[in-house]
């Protein structure tokens, strides 16, 4: 398997530091308002990569944060004159809702900015002491000159970001050692959160908690640090120099970087109009067609949305759940072992295309190839498969489809949505099996309803009932 680390510019055989086993960081959103589109191309691309490396035998341990803190969120809060911390739970919420509706799967901890001041208190206190960082009337930055590695991830010279714009220069406050020196802590200001520290209440700054918050679940190394591309200056490379400055080691072995996502060819922004929330798709498009839209494209390029586009997504995620649907029918009618010439005609170009699927994604996860051997499957099921077949062969043909869209975290088939009448018809068979005392039936019924997304509510008045 083989990653493009944006640390080297070159795609690297991976091996893990622990046989078997990945540590994986990847930055999650700031919450203060719905995620949009943007926000979902990383967790989507990601957790396909963490899929795909699960199928591969890999235990993962996977991490993404809330940074559930920051000045957007604090505006946010006084804008509607509530408390920060109810802003981020507010859309922490929201932002779990949208992943479930992409089939992005939780990670194995969701660490809280909030929660792990403690431990950012501890790491600047320790860059303090290692002469990395400084405070300065309660604010602490770190020293970047003291980090001689400082622009390996972006390649970035310092000098180079010294003479030109200010714009990629952190901050600038006079009070600073360097202009490129980067905040640590800032102190307290009138109707901000904060928390005590050695140096005066105040509030982390943004690059620390990440550092923090991967150490404490992942250790001071880690396998793959992953986000936008956005986050490679200055985010990602802070990261580098406060983790390896505090621990002395190579903080992440591959730096994995997703492109931009334009609309329309533009550049998303409010200004323009061309804003999207991942709500606002929903609205219009079920949220598997925008999944299998974003990984119709390799991660590294940039991704176009557009209506058309989406359309196109739509129709190809129609074809597999077409050729499932016939194939969950044939089967249902079908019988028997592999029949003669099955194995040459089926069999063996289903194995051919199940490693090509492999390869795909062993080549830096190159989803859009992966997703084209999809469409080779679903080919053979239309024209290799048909009444005359074995239930084996149709059968094997459909589990593999379904087995790489699960990959991809695409659902393969559709739940089909059962009518109101056929639910209260059900209503009713369960309600006449509890009186006759057939409760194995009634719980059969309830469960059934429960797969299919209804849920029952036995109340004094009666049975009511509501689509998850």
């Amino acid at each position: 398997m083989k990653i493009y680390n944006t640390l080297t510019r070159k795609k690297e055989e991976f091996t893990p530091i622990e046989p078997n086993k990945v540590r994986m960081y990847v930055c999650g959103p700031t919450v203060y308002n719905y995620i949009h589109i943007g926000n979902a191309r990383p967790m989507i691309v990601f957790d396909t990569v963490r899929r795909y490396m699960e199928h591969k035998g890999y235990e993962v341990n996977y991490v993404s944060n809330f940074t559930d803190v920051d000045d957007k969120i604090i505006r946010k809060a006084n804008e509607e004159g509530v408390t920060a911390d109810e802003i981020a739970k507010r859309y922490i919420m929201e932002c779990k809702k949208d992943m479930e509706g992409l089939n992005v799967r939780p990670a194995t901890k969701h660490p809280l900015a909030t929660e792990e001041i403690g431990g950012m208190i501890d790491m600047i206190q320790e860059l303090i002491e290692k002469g990395h960082a400084y405070e300065k009337n309660g604010t602490v930055y770190f020293r970047t000159r003291s980090f001689k590695e400082y622009g390996k991830l972006s390649h970035k010279n310092l000098d180079d970001l010294q003479s030109g714009n200010r714009s990629l220069l952190v901050s600038g406050e006079d009070e600073k050692e360097d202009p490129l020196d980067f905040v640590l802590w800032k102190p307290k200001k009138e109707g901000e959160p904060s928390w005590p520290s050695p140096w005066g209440d105040g509030r982390p700054g943004w690059h620390i908690e990440c550092s923090v918050m991967s150490k404490k679940y992942l250790g001071d190394q880690i396998d793959i640090h992953a986000g936008g591309e956005d986050l490679v200056f200055p985010h990602h490379e802070n990261e580098i120099a406060q983790s390896e400055s505090a621990n002395g080691k190579e903080f992440a072995h591959y730096w994995m970087h997703n492109a931009f996502l334009n609309i329309d060819n533009k550049k998303m922004s409010k200004s323009l109009g061309n804003f999207f929330t991942v709500r606002d798709i929903e609205a219009k498009y079920d949220l598997q067609v925008l999944r299998f839209f974003m990984l119709s494209a390799h991660y590294r390029s940039p991704l176009n949305f557009s209506a058309d586009l989406m359309t196109a997504a739509k129709n190809g995620l129609d074809r597999i759940h077409t050729a499932v649907s016939r194939l969950t029918n044939l089967a249902s009618q079908a019988d028997g072992d592999w029949k003669e010439g099955e194995k040459e005609a089926i069999q063996a170009p289903l194995q051919a295309l199940a490693a090509k699927f492999d390869e795909a994604m062993d080549d830096d996860f190159n989803t859009a190839d992966a997703i084209s051997v999809i469409f080779e499957i679903v080919k053979l099921a239309n024209t290799a498969v048909t009444e005359e077949s074995s239930k084996a062969a149709v059968e094997e043909v459909r589990k593999q489809i379904l087995s790489l869209c699960d990959i991809m975290g695409i659902h393969g088939e559709v739940k089909e949505e059962l009518l109101d009448s056929e639910i209260e018809a059900l209503i009713e068979e369960r309600s006449a099996a509890r009186k006759a005392k057939n409760f194995a039936r009634a719980d059969e019924i309830r469960n059934e309803l429960l797969e299919k997304g209804i849920i029952l509510e036995d109340t004094r008045q009666g049975v009511t009932w509501k689509r998850a």
